[in-house]
């Protein structure tokens, strides 16, 4: 799907259902680089969407990451295995976890459960150190004849970064402006362990600053009304925290209470959402599970 000359996506068909998880694709005449290829679960997904735009996953010489979370880069090390010539760039934070995506795995099945992490994520391989490029904000990358400006966007991850096309106005915020599915509820995913309140806000307002007339969300598309869409992001992020902070004080275990937060925040997309879209919110931010990164963060501020 077209975004802009050279500037395009694909919709991986994440678990079967549209509009869960995108990828972005930088094109010119014999290279190709992807913002955030998804799972390896989604690969064939990916080829498919690459021949309808008459390009080829071969071709590929980068990747850009937005964060190496798992829906966004899990095909990586796989893909780079049958194409050994790519650049992986990745903020420095997460490349550790790239080569050696142990701890990546063993984090990610706590949060998905074990019996979801083949069908969910699939082929999870490292990436050669060599192939990696570390990124940690303020560099310029050229791609497709493009310049792409990489500005930190540390919240939702310690490690996130966002990508600025200025002359196309398009930035690929990856998860720092939230999920939002056919213009339904904008929902910050909350995972642990990295969330950080403070942080993520300042990310959101740096979003804005660049004034980018387009901001791509992986999960999912663009979106052109991008100031109602960032205030309202930071607005529903400051709405959980305050939701979960509430919670830590009720006698209840941590079960209960992200329980209960997960019924409260299905309430809030169903009011905003149609329903046959909630489950396009879930299989990448299980609602439950994201009251553990608020409570975490709210228990490290007290610390």
């Amino acid at each position: 799907m077209p975004l802009a000359l050279g500037l395009s996506y694909v919709d991986l068909d994440f678990l079967g259902r549209q509009n869960t998880i995108a990828t972005a694709v930088i094109s010119a005449p014999g290279s190709i680089a992807l913002v955030d290829p998804g799972p390896s679960t989604c690969i064939e997904s990916l080829e498919l969407g690459l021949q309808s735009q008459g390009l080829r996953l071969e071709d590929v010489t980068a990747i850009f990451l937005t964060h190496i979370h798992l829906d966004h880069a899990g095909a990586t090390g796989t893909i780079v295995r049958r194409q050994p010539r790519i650049q992986v760039f990745v903020h420095e934070r997460g490349a550790s976890h790239l080569s050696d995506p142990t701890k990546l795995i063993e984090s990610a099945a706590r949060f998905f459960g074990p019996s979801n992490m083949e069908r969910f994520w699939g082929d999870i391989a490292p990436v050669p150190t060599e192939r990696l490029c570390l990124l940690r904000g303020g560099e310029h990358l050229d791609a497709g004849g493009r310049s792409f400006e990489v500005i930190f966007t540390p919240g939702h991850a310690s490690h996130h970064v966002t990508y600025f096309d200025r002359s196309s106005g398009i930035a690929f915020v990856g998860d720092t402006a939230g999920i939002r599915i056919s213009g339904g509820h904008v929902l910050p995913p909350t995972p642990p362990p990295d969330i950080d309140v403070d942080l993520w806000l300042d990310s959101i307002g740096q979003i804005g600053a660049l004034r980018p007339r387009t901001i791509f969300l992986t999960h999912f598309g663009p979106v052109e009304e991008v100031q109602p869409h960032l205030q309202t992001v930071a607005a529903n992020l400051r709405w959980m925290a305050r939701v979960v902070r509430e919670s830590l004080s009720v006698d209840a275990s941590d079960e209960a209470r992200s329980r209960d937060f997960g019924d409260r925040l299905r309430r809030e997309i169903l009011q905003r959402t149609d329903p046959t879209l909630v489950p396009a919110y879930e299989p990448t931010a299980p609602l439950e599970s994201l009251w553990f990164g608020l409570a975490r963060y709210w228990r490290k501020k007290e610390v």
